[in-house]
């Protein structure tokens, strides 16, 4: 259903529309920086876009535990009053009441329609391990949801990602390129659940593992090489956003150790076995793993068969 409450849950308390109005127009930029509920000082369409418009996510009921929060703007520059995200994009599109909030629905992809599920068939429940997911920028650190491998598998085998993989791989500049990837990717902590993007603040563990592998000479023969690992058995595999690396995700076989330890020694595997060094990044138990676009992504077949 499509009403204020559901925009608002699905744009990080309105915070997102705010991001999305300025990244129409500044598409290479990271627009917002969110940390926390401060997503800083941002550009104003109402002030030659300038940026002087400062954004906050505001508790409504600060007094109690769990209350409902909004994003919430103050023009440093005088130009336009305070209010929240929705009057924001009432005064941005010039519409208001539920011509306003189908706009939004329409324009940033929010998919509100009765009976939508991006991932799957109608009836189909969620089976297997369950970790979050992220809306870009990666300075978002709430996450959106929690999904599985088969989520996973079909946001990178569908379209959600096409546009964002492509321009990333047209970028030359790494510099640049790291600019446009952390700005418009959606990512994953495959490693478990989170409240907010921190090793601290996990929920629940989903006993797996996200391996990184940078700059590969043969990305290909390396994909097959590890989907024959006579020790560890692949659940998901995908090419980077780069195209010149792959995310391999596999179980956490051993649950004694801390997951600091278990990744140093599948990481001593794999320089020992293929003679390649695993992105230390992976110790990190809230690793951000940016999610692209491959159709020829793999799936373990417990999962696909599902």
């Amino acid at each position: 259903m499509i009403n204020r409450k559901s925009i608002l849950d699905k744009t990080l308390y309105g915070a997102d529309i705010y991001s999305h109005i300025i990244r129409e127009h500044f598409p290479n930029e990271i627009v917002m920086h969110v940390k926390g509920r401060d997503c800083g000082v941002i550009r104003n369409p109402f002030h030659d876009w300038e940026p002087c418009l400062k954004v906050d996510i505001i508790r409504l009921e600060p007094e109690k535990k769990l209350c409902d929060e909004l994003a919430r703007h103050h023009d440093l520059s005088g130009t336009i009053p305070d209010g929240d995200a929705l009057e924001f994009a009432e005064r941005y599109y010039g519409k208001s009441g539920q011509f306003l909030l189908d706009h939004l629905n329409t324009v940033m992809n929010l998919h509100l329609e009765e009976d939508y599920n991006p991932y799957g068939r109608k009836d189909e429940k969620p089976r297997g391990p369950r970790f979050s997911f992220f809306r870009a920028p990666i300075t978002n650190t709430h996450p959106y949801k929690s999904i599985s491998l088969t989520d996973a598998y079909a946001y990178i085998t569908g379209h959600y990602a096409a546009e964002q993989t492509r321009q990333l791989r047209a970028i030359r500049d790494e510099k640049q390129a790291r600019l446009y990837k952390a700005a418009h990717f959606d990512y994953a902590t495959f490693c478990g659940q989170f409240s907010s993007r921190s090793d601290k603040e996990i929920l629940q563990p989903s006993g797996l593992i996200c391996l990184d592998f940078d700059h590969i000479a043969n990305v290909e023969a390396l994909f097959q090489a590890l989907l024959q690992d006579e020790y560890f058995e692949t659940e998901l595999l995908f090419r980077s956003p780069s195209g010149h690396g792959l995310k391999w995700v596999i179980p956490i076989a051993e649950n004694r150790m801390t997951h600091a330890d278990y990744f140093r020694r599948v990481a001593f595997y794999i320089k020992q076995t293929y003679g390649i060094e695993v992105d230390k990044s992976g110790k990190d138990l809230s690793r951000a793993c940016f999610l692209p676009y491959d159709p020829d992504a793999y799936i373990n077949p417990n999962y696909a068969l599902r």
